[in-house]
């Protein structure tokens, strides 16, 4: 079993930089492929970002190319998303997702099967 803690959402200006966090439990994180998805109320899930195990296989969504980063510390079995140039947008509420030994990061939600709880972030004008 895999848990997924997200943390680091909150308020922020438009313009402005977010830095999200993933902390996973579980064994060998190492090769977990992990992601990054959105959605807002009575909207449908959005694929934002994700990563393959090695971090060297990176792949994101066109609307945030270019903006954000996510990266891993394997050592520290957690997943970050930079955010910067927030958009009103991009407010959303922010979800983790791993799969154990997917050697291509998946970018769809249906390619995970551990989630985390999500966490808010909301960019104001």
């Amino acid at each position: 079993q895999v848990q997924l803690v997200e943390s680091g959402g909150g308020l922020v200006q438009a313009g402005g930089s977010l830095r999200l966090s993933c902390a996973a439990s579980g064994r060998a994180f190492s090769v977990y492929a992990m992601g990054w998805f959105r959605r807002a109320p009575g909207k449908e899930r959005e694929f934002v970002a994700s990563i393959n195990w090695t971090g060297g296989s990176r792949y994101y969504a066109d609307s945030v190319k270019g903006r954000f980063t996510i990266s891993r510390d394997n050592a520290k079995s957690t997943v970050y998303l930079q955010m910067n140039s927030l958009k009103n947008g991009d407010t959303d509420v922010y979800y983790c997702a791993a799969r154990p030994g997917m050697a291509v990061p998946g970018t769809v939600g249906d390619d995970y099967n551990f989630w985390g709880q999500g966490t808010q972030v909301t960019v104001s004008s």
